[in-house]
Parts: C-alpha cells; sequence; structure tokens
C-alpha cells in the first residue's frame, strides 16, 4: 500500500484550516490511518479545531487497551466513529472554555485499509471516493443542507452544484455538545485507488476531472500535486486538501 497526500491554502484564503493526517504504521490497536479536517470558525478558530480532532481522535486510539481478539472491520468502525465522538467533546469543551474559539467546528473524514476492506468514519462535507481505471464513486454521504434536499427530492443533483446553500453543513465536530458520526465498511474489491479530500477540491473540481487525474499515467505524489493545481486553475477559492491511498500498493 503506497500514499501520497498534499493540503494547500488555494488561491483565495489567508491561511489554512485544513489538515491532513496520514499513518500507515499502527496507531493503537489500528494498522493504519488516514484523516481528512476542514476546520471552520472565526479567526483561527477553524484551524484549531482541524488540528486538535485529529490530535484527540489519535489520544484516544493510542488509549485504547489491547485487544484481546483480532480486530474485524466490525470493530474497527466502532473504535474509529469512538474517536470521533470522543474527539468531538473536547474539541466542544476547548471552545466552551475559551471564547475566542467559539463555535469553532470540523469536518471529519476518517478510514483505515484493513485486509481487503475500507472501514470509515465521517462528519460534514469532506468526501471519500473509490476509483478504478473507469469509475469513480463517493463512498461518504455528505452532510449538507443540499444532501438533504436531494435525498428526499425537493432539487435535483445538477441543482445542488449551484445552489446558494451547497456549501452550508449540517453536522460538524466540535460544533454541538454531541454529534452523529457515519460508521461504514465497504469492499476493497476492484478499486484502484481511495481518495480523501475536503470541498476545496470538489467544488473546483468535478467528478469526471478528479478522475481523470488521477488514473493518469503519473506517481502518486504527482497525481495529488495534480489535483491541487487543477483546484487552483479552476480559482483556487478554498483550501486543498487531498490523500491518496494505492490499495493495490502497485508503483506508478
Amino acid at each position: 500500500m503506497y500514499t501520497a497526500s498534499l493540503s494547500a491554502t488555494g488561491l483565495v484564503r489567508v491561511q489554512n484550516e485544513d489538515v491532513i493526517f496520514v499513518t500507515t504504521d499502527p496507531i493503537g490497536p489500528l494498522p493504519n490511518l488516514f484523516i481528512v479536517a476542514d476546520g471552520m470558525g472565526g479567526h483561527n478558530a477553524g484551524e484549531v479545531a482541524s488540528q486538535k480532532s485529529i490530535e484527540f481522535a489519535c489520544q484516544f486510539l493510542q488509549n485504547v487497551p489491547q485487544q484481546a481478539h483480532p480486530l474485524t472491520p466490525d470493530s474497527i468502525c466502532y473504535l474509529l466513529v469512538q474517536a470521533a465522538i470522543q474527539a468531538n467533546n473536547d474539541v466542544y469543551n476547548m471552545a466552551s472554555a475559551n471564547p475566542t474559539l467559539s463555535g469553532m467546528g470540523t469536518t471529519f473524514s476518517a478510514c483505515v485499509v484493513h485486509e481487503d476492506m475500507l472501514i470509515v468514519a465521517h462528519i460534514g462535507d469532506s468526501r471519500i471516493y473509490f476509483i478504478n481505471g473507469k469509475d469513480i464513486s463517493q463512498v461518504t454521504t455528505d452532510h449538507t443542507y443540499v444532501e438533504e434536499m436531494v435525498s428526499i427530492g425537493n432539487i435535483t443533483r445538477e441543482e445542488a452544484k449551484h445552489h446558494p446553500k451547497r456549501s452550508q453543513i449540517t453536522r460538524a465536530l466540535g460544533f454541538e455538545s454531541s454529534v452523529i458520526a457515519d460508521g461504514t465498511t465497504h469492499s476493497l474489491k476492484g478499486v484502484e485507488f481511495v481518495l480523501l479530500c475536503s470541498d476545496g477540491l470538489t467544488d473546483m473540481l468535478s467528478d469526471k476531472e478528479i478522475l481523470a487525474l488521477i488514473t493518469a499515467n503519473a506517481g502518486l505524489q504527482q497525481k495529488v500535486q495534480a489535483l491541487v493545481d487543477g483546484a487552483n486553475n479552476q480559482g483556487g477559492k478554498d483550501n486543498i486538501s487531498a490523500i491518496i491511498i494505492d490499495v493495490k500498493g502497485e508503483i506508478h
């Protein structure tokens, strides 16, 4: 398994409130861990929320007692969700104790590769995709106003792309005292690449454009650089973060 990652400020924002985390080494009982967190809040609070969400989640995982039984996708999913919930509690308490951090929050999309499965914990509108030579499919569901409208049939998927509230999220880590994290497991059969990214990428590039850049004949670091460059070429209106996991572990 090979990975490459990159996070950039973009062309409009003054600072980067995205934070990415990548380890192919064990962390607590987990064999690896990948996270994208896209912070929000006044002043530098968004950057604090995203950074601390990852720190708190990792602290939780590192303190999990040694497993008495072999890990399963379900047990990994449980641990990932609990890590997200603990991070929510810690970030919320930090904001409650410091008025300058009031109202801060972050998206939180995390995954683990375990044998032939991908295990996911997800809050917000950062995304995880599966990619093979011909197709790209979104693994996570956006926690946004427009996604809720699409799901109940009030607007079409095409209308959602241009809706004035398309960036309004309905769920964030640290914003409230409790949060629901989506915990899901997925087969990696037939999957070549896993992509984690913030909305600074997906708001600038279509799924088809992302697919073309990732499946181009280039190394992993070149692929992730091409994603960031592509988003900047379309305006770079937000921070841009991407993690690519080469599931098959082939050197390109």
